[in-house]
């Protein structure tokens, strides 16, 4: 990605009675370095490299209003499903297990360690299906990645100009490499919010930490060793549980990167990696 055309590509999408005010979309960028025939085997670094130096200052102010809208919008969803019973079945099954208060569960009096934390507020974004949707693949990417990196900000405080940034980065991560799957990995029956957003939640919380190029790669790679969601959970509160555990997935996936926990670098475009595995056709085009 050159400098001239990094994150212009960000617009945002209609809403649909489905998909309420935060909507962010994405439209494919030209003249990228995946226009080279070479590029589809450096998917991962190419994205860990745009990632690591992607600076707020870049962001149009349009992104930025929608960034806010987002997060403002995911935290009315998240209150709103607070007290939901699914809640109330997975708080009390954690509780006991729970680490040092260190993050606050949207609504609620508890507060848990940053894991779990991240997990619950990501369980009660989605009960209802109101958070944000991008039109094109269905993805919500908001739930796990606001879900991580406000976790991860009551433990490793940050201004609230790199916190835009990161949730920017994530949302464009999830939908980048959504789109790159959509539609036959969908069509076969993964939860696409699930399994791409546990990207999103990788790469933002890594912005936050500070990762160097090669740790965001191996944090991407940790993210594409814990997939998670099926579309037959619909219509139990499994399907909930799914943008809830892409949070945490991709905030541990992060939090290891940091301390020089390594993967593979191809975890995202090899043959034996993430993409070819889940879904029968690619287009690593749309990531890079």
């Amino acid at each position: 990605m050159n400098d001239s055309t990094r994150r212009q590509f960000l617009k945002v999408s209609a809403a649909t009675a489905i998909a309420p005010p935060a909507v962010l979309g994405f439209a494919q960028v030209a003249g990228t370095a995946a226009s080279t025939p070479t590029a589809a085997q450096n998917v991962t670094h190419i994205l860990a490299r745009y990632i690591v130096d992607a600076r707020y200052e870049d962001l149009p102010g349009s992104v930025r209003k929608e960034g806010i809208r987002t997060l403002l919008n995911w935290v009315g969803v998240a209150v709103g499903g607070s007290r939901h019973e699914t809640i109330e079945c997975a708080v009390g099954a954690l509780a006991p297990f729970s680490g040092p208060p260190q993050a606050a569960l949207l609504g609620r009096r508890e507060r848990f360690d940053i894991m779990n934390a991240a997990f619950i507020n990501g369980v009660s974004s989605h009960i209802f299906d109101y958070d944000d949707t991008h039109l094109k693949t269905i993805i919500h990417p908001a739930g796990p990645v606001v879900s991580a990196i406000l976790a991860l900000a009551e433990y490793h405080p940050i201004s609230g100009q790199d916190f835009l940034n990161a949730l920017v980065l994530g949302i464009e991560t999830s939908c980048r490499i959504g789109n790159a799957v959509y539609p036959n990995h969908y069509d076969v029956g993964w939860h696409i919010t699930g399994t791409a957003g546990v990207f999103g939640a990788a790469v933002s919380a890594g912005k936050i930490l500070g990762l160097n190029e090669q740790q965001m790669v191996w944090a991407l790679g940790l993210a594409a060793s814990q997939p998670v969601g099926l579309r037959e959970s619909f219509g139990s509160m499994n399907k909930s549980f799914n943008p809830g555990r892409a949070a945490s997935n991709g905030l541990f996936a992060a939090i290891l990167a940091a301390r020089n926990f390594t993967s593979s670098d191809g975890m995202i475009e090899a043959k034996r990696g993430w993409a070819h595995t889940i879904s029968t056709k690619q287009d690593f085009l749309e990531i890079t």
